[in-house]
């Protein structure tokens, strides 16, 4: 039965990917690479002082809802998850050290959708009954496009994806990477199940306190461990960097020519889009929550979002699996996290495969929590209503646990599936759209070259904007 279900969704990803998706997210991100004149990068100066820009504060001086760095690190708690260590192995596994380039290429162009999708969310953001901001494709499908099925559609496809499907793996991760001490993953199941009925019970300004800490410190101290091993190993990078590109090309075959080019692109692409999440529609609904001046402000910070994912995190794990001389393309026996594992523990010993536990953890359980504040905002578009909300949390903990103790590539192939469905929408979407993102790309430019701090309103636009509750009043200059 499990093998049928791995070979139904094969089959089914297969032909989504292959014969729509791939395309599309290529050949959208290049419209709005060139349609905004290249922003995502000769804007990135911008989005390091974006970054740092300190929050709103009220008339009693407190801080006025969720700043840019808070929306920044709770859409990186799920970028920086599990994604960026165990599912750049599988890539490199079955698709070849091609796969990495293509994970560039989806980052590099798909900065630019990142922008774009981030923007309207700001756009069309509401306030719920509590004052806080939420927003997503859903509400810029509903108000923008004016298709209000298409809003409800998208919204139950992200709550199933992000509650359900990428929470699975995640949690599947964790307890795959504990697998080496052979702990049983129905405790790891438990364990974890306990902790986020902790944390998603507790609230979204929890989610906002944990994420904000916890995602930059265990980045960091991944990145500077892979930094030293690859400083060690500098004789053998540009040996690496030629063979990403020649596989990439199919210009030098792998595992005796088995991994084809196709293969090499869907995975690149596939995990590409998993771990920087550009223009599937997941991190708007981070965006929206940030209290800005302007929605472009927001567009530029989840781009450098982007950035940060699959240039550093990514990137620094494809080159330690590259680094370990033991690895089988194709169907090998290790993959996912247990490959980082022993390519780690072969660099810097034992102590590899115990950080890397701790590491995959945190990684793992950020993104658990971000993944359900992405289906949290989504339940209340659907159903604003308290229980709502709370059946969710039930189901959403109920896949953590069912996640630790499923089959690898069952949940690969669910997120996968619902990923695909979710970025079809989306991408759509904002391409109907485009001519909004202009408008806020050309007013925040504007008002930059008269040395202002931009200021977002709706009266001051050359065109009219329908359905906008959150920009018609003038906002003041953030000092």
């Amino acid at each position: 039965m499990t093998e049928k279900l791995i070979n139904l969704m094969e089959i089914i990803n297969d032909f989504m990917w292959t014969y729509f998706l791939i395309g599309l997210i290529i050949v959208v991100g290049l419209y709005f690479t060139i349609s905004t004149k290249f922003v995502q990068f000769i804007y990135i100066k911008e989005m390091f002082k974006l970054i740092a820009e300190k929050p709103i504060k009220d008339t009693k001086g407190q801080q006025k809802g969720v700043s840019a760095f808070q929306a920044f690190t709770i859409s990186a708690a799920s970028r920086v998850g599990t994604g960026t260590i165990a599912g750049v192995a599988i890539a490199i596994a079955l698709g070849g050290p091609g796969s990495v380039l293509w994970m560039w290429i989806v980052a590099l162009f798909g900065g630019a959708s990142s922008f774009a999708e981030s923007a309207l969310a700001q756009v069309y953001k509401v306030r719920d009954r509590k004052g806080v901001f939420r927003g997503g494709p859903a509400y810029y499908m509903e108000k923008g496009l004016g298709q209000k099925w298409m809003g409800v559609l998208f919204a139950i496809v992200i709550s199933i994806t992000y509650g359900f499907a990428f929470n699975s793996v995640q949690t599947n991760t964790i307890a795959q990477s504990l697998a080496i001490y052979n702990i049983d993953t129905k405790i790891v199941g438990i364990a974890l199940l306990v902790l986020t009925i902790f944390v998603i019970f507790g609230g979204v300004t929890k989610i906002v306190k944990i994420t904000q800490w916890l995602v930059p410190i265990m980045a960091l101290i991944y990145l500077l461990i892979v930094l030293v091993i690859m400083i060690i190993n500098f004789d053998k990078i540009p040996g690496l960097i030629s063979q990403i590109f020649k596989s990439a090309f199919g210009l030098e075959q792998v595992a005796g020519g088995t991994i084809g080019l196709a293969t090499s692109i869907l995975l690149g692409v596939k995990r590409g889009m998993f771990t920087n999440e550009a223009g599937l529609g997941s991190t708007p609904n981070a965006a929206a929550t940030a209290d800005s001046t302007h929605p472009a402000k927001q567009g530029f910070i989840q781009t450098l979002g982007v950035y940060f994912d699959t240039c550093l995190v990514c990137t620094a794990t494809a080159f330690l699996i590259l680094l370990y001389p033991g690895i089988e393309y194709g169907n090998g026996k290790l993959q996912g996290i247990q490959l980082t594992q022993v390519a780690l523990t072969s660099q810097i010993g034992s102590i590899g495969t115990i950080f890397l536990i701790v590491a995959i953890f945190l990684f793992g359980y950020s993104s658990v929590v971000g993944n359900y504040y992405y289906g949290e905002t989504n339940i209340q578009y659907l159903i604003p209503k308290k229980w709502a909300v709370n059946v969710y949390r039930v189901f959403c903990c109920i896949f953590v646990y069912l996640g630790s103790v499923a089959d690898l590539n069952i949940v690969w192939g669910a997120a996968d599936i619902t990923m695909g469905i979710m970025a079809l929408l989306n991408l759509i979407a904002i391409v109907g759209l485009s001519s909004v993102v202009y408008v806020v790309l050309k007013d925040y430019v504007k008002q930059k070259k008269l040395g202002k701090d931009p200021v977002f309103y709706l009266d001051n636009l050359p065109i009219k904007l329908n359905n906008v509750d959150c920009w018609k009043n003038k906002p003041k200059e953030n000092k």
